[in-house]
């Protein structure tokens, strides 16, 4: 079993160009699980963790409603916005600036084999990042992702998840709002749920702009002790190579 996790920074990168290179890292380990299996190898299998930033864009997960998207295709460039249908689970989201997008890409037999384990441990790495910022984050029962002031007529989406797994593989993750632009939330229905709000935490702070790297760091600590994993370092130079 292989615990340490490459953490990755691809900056503000567009969805597609990250959603290739996500299937990329998701391949390489498919095909190490696959030769084993094949081959009596023991081959190790890798992990990532990359945290990216997108241009202006709505995802629209395998099971969403196409109806939940508000905007035509013309009202999309108007605002700088892109939209595609992608391969993971939940319905509609936003990704944009002031946004920061995790997409851990496991082999969970290095870890656990249990998604729904799995989806819990991202949503609990997210509760204890905001209660850092002395915020009280909680679980929304039968909703994905994490909220604030739930079971209240004030409650709140903070963070949205979605994710993708084969042969116990992962892949996409979720999208915390940091110092998002919450009026681009206005033209969806947010994971298809009427009559609740979301919200960003420098809002919930009361600041102008939150330290999003010290968000980083809180959200790979957490993240770290609860899969009992080893961060390694960003390697540039494999970024790089794997783009090519």
């Amino acid at each position: 079993m292989n615990k340490s996790i490459t953490i990755q920074d691809l900056g503000l990168k567009d969805y597609k160009s990250a959603w290739d290179y996500q299937e990329t890292l998701f391949k390489e380990i498919l095909d190490i699980k696959i030769q084993n299996r094949r081959n009596g190898t023991q081959l190790t299998t890798p992990n990532y963790f990359l945290f990216v930033e997108h241009p202006h864009v709505y995802t629209l997960g395998k099971s969403g409603d196409i109806s939940n998207l508000l905007l035509t295709e013309t009202q999309l460039e108007q605002k700088g916005a892109t939209f595609y249908k992608i391969n993971r689970g939940g319905d509609i989201t936003y990704h944009g600036p002031g946004q920061i997008v995790g997409y851990p890409i496991l082999d969970l037999e290095n870890f656990f084999t249990d998604i729904h384990k799995y989806l819990r441990f991202l949503e609990e790495v997210i509760i204890l990042t905001l209660a850092d910022y002395g915020l009280k984050a909680e679980r929304s029962q039968g909703e994905t992702g994490v909220w604030l002031d739930v079971g209240t007529p004030f409650a709140r989406k903070i963070c949205a998840m979605g994710v993708r797994a084969s042969r116990w593989v992962t892949m996409h993750g979720y999208a915390l709002n940091v110092n998002a632009d919450l009026g681009y939330f206005d033209n969806i229905i947010p994971c298809g749920i009427r009559g609740k709000a979301v919200t960003s935490l420098n809002v919930e702070l009361g600041v102008v702009k939150v330290d999003e790297s010290e968000v980083k760091t809180k959200l790979l600590k957490h993240f770290e002790m609860l899969f009992e994993a080893k961060i390694l370092p960003q390697n540039h130079q494999q970024v790089e190579r794997n783009e090519r």
